[in-house]
């Protein structure tokens, strides 16, 4: 093969490695961040991951009750109650089987409310688009409550009694950022721990236009 040929191939193999790569997640002590990216020429409406969970994963606590703390819904998408819900979008950009920040914004905080302290044995998010509006940047957090309700939302998390579980960041490094993004966060053994709330606090992905929030097609919450 000739020098020319060679040095395209390698820099095409980099750039497909690139766009497929983990991007800059972190989790605490003992918990660890699995990605999974699902180019749009493979796309379809399964969801079909081969490493990650797939939507709807057995044990999936779909009475959780989802809520916005901070931040407002886009008017074109669906409610943020639908993230558990098994919803999901059957083509690339399909914003009312959706939930997404409004346009313009710079994300919020979706409060996930179990109903009691169960053990939490993972956390998958899922999201799916054309545009940067298909990785994930948020951070986790978790908290058993009072019984007066969650830990504050409003300001400092970790001071007013969340811990941060892990920091997800699915941009790529380098190459196409559309297509379908899987997140499982599991702890290395056992569960990730015994919580009533969990708090995702979602930044959009990029700031060249007002269209940077993520479309987040589903939430799974998974009990042991």
């Amino acid at each position: 093969m000739a020098p020319s040929l060679v040095f395209i191939l390698l820099v095409w193999l980099f750039i497909r490695h690139s766009a497929i790569s983990p991007g800059r997640s972190g989790t605490a002590a003992g918990l660890d961040v699995l990605v999974e990216r699902i180019p749009n020429t493979e796309a379809t409406a399964e969801f079909p991951f081969k490493k990650v969970p797939r939507p709807d994963a057995p044990g999936s606590v779909r009475s959780a009750r989802f809520s916005l703390v901070t931040g407002g819904q886009d008017v074109n998408g669906a409610r943020v109650e639908k993230l558990p819900r098994g919803y999901l979008p059957t083509e690339p950009d399909d914003p009312r089987r959706n939930f997404f920040f409004s346009d313009g914004s710079y994300g919020g905080r979706i409060l996930v409310d179990l109903n009691e302290a169960i053990i939490v044995q993972q956390v998958n998010t899922y999201s799916w688009h054309t545009t940067p509006r298909a990785p994930q940047l948020y951070k986790l957090y978790a908290g058993i409550g009072t019984p007066d309700g969650p830990p504050d939302g409003s300001n400092d998390l970790l001071a007013s009694g969340w811990k941060l579980l892990a920091s997800v960041d699915t941009r790529p490094s380098v190459g196409e950022p559309a297509g379908q993004y899987g997140v499982s966060i599991t702890a290395r053994s056992g569960s990730i721990g015994v919580y009533r709330y969990l708090l995702f606090d979602c930044k959009r992905t990029e700031d060249v236009d007002r269209w940077g929030n993520t479309f987040f097609s589903e939430i799974d919450v998974v009990a042991k």
